[in-house]
């Protein structure tokens, strides 16, 4: 039985929240507030962790923070923001996904299987072993180091990741949707840009660093790399 900790300051939406996952078979723990929270989700072996941004004494953001120092364990954040900013930093920190309020205990549901699923499907393939180069640019896919022409370059996981795509499927063009789907591993209607943002901070750590260009932008549709 799966155990899924829901830290949120509502008792409202926690006690509602509480009942739905028991009625589908999952054991479940509550906290109220972040600094509750982090030490619940330390202390305690937990499959899965609900966690709101706006919460007392500690908020949501530092929780993830402080939780991604210790474990890797799936966070869907509960949010009632809707800034991109927001959960391109939580996306940042490692969240999972957003669910972002109020939403349907369905969709919730179907979120917590996806994201169970995909962490499943992601540990298979952890064994990819090989390497890309492209232009000075080397990346190694069992280290997940960056180099270009030997000087290491600091990316973020999900900055990695999407690299990593576009130069494993060169001279096509990717819509935002389409790497949201393929990276992101799930939809963001409306939320695209958070595509457009990650391209960005790939285009200061390496592009305008050393002077080249990997990345090419085609206006209106996607972007793509392109053979040497």
């Amino acid at each position: 039985m799966s155990k899924i900790l829901i830290v949120e300051d509502d008792t409202k939406i926690s006690r509602y929240l509480e009942l739905e996952l028991k009625h589908e078979g999952y054991e479940v723990m509550t906290a109220f507030d972040g600094k509750s929270g982090l030490e619940k989700a330390v202390s305690n072996d937990c499959d899965m962790i609900l966690l709101d941004v706006m919460l007392p004494l500690m908020n949501g953001m530092d929780v993830c923070s402080e939780i991604r120092k210790k474990s890797e364990v799936p966070i869907i954040m509960l949010t009632a923001l809707g800034e991109v900013a927001d959960k391109v930093r939580g996306l940042e920190l490692g969240v999972d996904d957003y669910m972002t309020k109020p939403f349907s205990t369905d969709e919730l549901l179907a979120r917590i299987k996806m994201v169970f699923n995909r962490r499943k499907s992601g540990k298979s393939d952890k064994s990819d072993t090989g390497s890309l180069s492209y232009k000075g640019l080397e990346m190694n896919l069992a280290t997940r180091n960056v180099y270009y022409n030997g000087e290491e370059i600091q990316l973020t996981k999900k900055e990695f990741e999407l690299l990593e795509f576009l130069l494993q499927n060169k001279n096509v063009v990717h819509t935002r949707d389409e790497l949201m789907k393929k990276v992101w591993k799930y939809d963001y209607v409306g939320e695209t840009n958070i595509v457009d943002v990650y391209i960005r901070y790939i285009r200061q750590k390496v592009e305008l660093k050393y002077n080249i260009q990997i990345i090419e932008t085609v206006r209106g549709v996607g972007y793509l790399v392109r053979e040497e």
